[in-house]
């Protein structure tokens, strides 16, 4: 069919069919679904599909439950299937999972559609098999019936999570091989990432953009205009489970809350800083390269991070000295306990018209960056922007010094820049447009 579609030949192509071929092809899902759509290979024991708003999350949880019913009707009595469909409230469960545009009656020809009993709170299929609807604000009544397979619909934002998923498990125990799909926009929560890292689990990620055909127009872009960057679209478009470390210096509230579109027009000075790292292989640290200007006020305006990754010193010494240029930068602050006067050195085989301030770390990483963090408390710093990478070390960043067990390479580029720019005796301001 994509040929055809592709030679301009689809409506004759569609025109040939009969009426009864036509409805076959309607709900022939795999030709529809996108690839994220689709159950993956293999032995597993739970599917988890994080994707963003308006992926297709419950389209495939309901198209995954179609074909095993009719798998279940054609290889042995259809009737010995039973599912639990968890919700995180019945309401909830029933108006997505079952009622919904993409839920459960929605996805099946009339011929095959289950009857939904709300007083029984459960669907029968014509070949026997039964889903019964739960919600996570009873995790007790899955004690007691037992099941082959589960479909568990936003567990990120389940009432009782841990103790709903607990009951859920031991009821997972009829059939040769029971199976459960998880479909939810991620967050933080312990559970999420426990069933990341298990063995038994499958992972599909999907942005909103994956199916943006049957979104509205214009949703994405203009959803992406207002929260480029920002926490929320990384979770909610993206995706991405965005978490923060406990005991952490920043919180990911915090960072919102200092972020601003707007750049000041004036700015009395601005540095780039340099965070050089001790090699250039695919191991190596990052080269953090953080961009920051101060007004008038007395506030810190954060205006680039250009890190680089896997560079040689030529590489990153550019990308410093381009960044350098491109905000017209009072000078370049660089950390030299790594490379000592090769740093300066680099940066004016570049440009020797650069000003190279060197600093050398004397005290450990959390020491150095706390006076960073009270200059956020005070209301003193603000983000020009998202800058997801640096965000993430930063909400990441704890005592022992490191971000989610690495070395926090952009944000020690920001310390740096902050220290040069407000805890620092300056000799003479001057005022600057940009």
């Amino acid at each position: 069919m994509t040929a055809c579609a592709a030679k301009g030949r689809l409506p004759d192509f569609l025109a040939r069919l009969t009426a009864a071929e036509l409805r076959f092809l309607r709900h022939d899902w795999p030709i529809w679904a996108h690839q994220h759509q689709l159950p993956p290979q293999g032995d597993w024991r739970v599917w988890l599909l994080l994707g963003g708003r308006g992926a297709g999350k419950t389209r495939a949880g309901a198209e995954w439950l179609r074909a095993a019913v009719n798998a279940a009707a054609r290889e042995r009595s259809g009737g010995e299937l039973r599912i639990a469909l968890v919700g995180e409230t019945q309401m909830d469960a029933r108006e997505v999972m079952v009622e919904g545009i993409s839920g459960l009656l929605s996805v099946h020809p009339a011929s095959e559609r289950p009857q939904w009993l709300p007083s029984r709170r459960r669907l029968e299929w014509p070949c026997g098999a039964v889903a019964q609807v739960f919600s996570s604000e009873d995790p007790d009544a899955l004690r007691g019936p037992q099941f082959e397979m589960a479909w568990c619909d936003e567990l990120a934002k389940w009432r009782h999570v841990q103790e709903t998923w607990d009951m859920l498990q031991f009821g997972l125990r009829l059939g040769a091989h029971p199976r459960q799909l998880v479909t939810t926009t991620p967050r933080p929560i312990p559970l999420l990432k426990r069933l990341i890292g298990d063995e038994g689990t499958v992972v599909t990620r999907a942005a909103s953009e994956a199916n943006a055909a049957h979104l509205a127009k214009g949703f994405i872009t203009a959803i992406r205009a207002r929260y480029r960057g920002t926490r929320l679209a990384r979770q909610e478009l993206d995706g991405e489970i965005v978490g923060e470390r406990e005991g952490a210096m920043w919180s990911r509230d915090a960072l919102e809350r200092c972020r601003t579109d707007r750049r000041p027009e004036e700015l009395t000075r601005i540095v780039v800083a340099v965070d050089p790292p001790a090699g250039s292989s695919r191991r190596s640290d990052a080269c953090g390269i953080v961009a920051a200007g101060i007004d008038a006020a007395g506030i810190v305006h954060v205006l680039a991070d250009a890190s680089v990754r896997a560079a040689k010193p030529a590489r990153w010494a550019r990308a410093a000295v381009e960044l350098w240029r491109s905000l017209g930068a009072d000078c370049l602050v660089a950390e030299v306990n790594q490379g000592g006067e090769m740093v300066g050195a680099v940066i004016n085989g570049v440009d020797p018209g650069v000003p190279v301030a060197e600093v050398r770390a004397r005290r450990g990483k959390w020491l150095r960056a706390e006076p960073v963090a009270m200059l956020y408390e005070q209301g003193r710093v603000r983000h020009v922007g998202a800058f997801p990478e640096l965000e993430d070390e930063m909400a990441e960043f704890a005592p022992d010094g490191l971000s989610a067990g690495h070395s926090p390479d952009r944000l020690d580029a920001l310390v740096y820049a902050l220290h040069e720019l407000a805890l620092k005796p300056l000799a003479n301001p001057r005022l600057r447009s940009l």
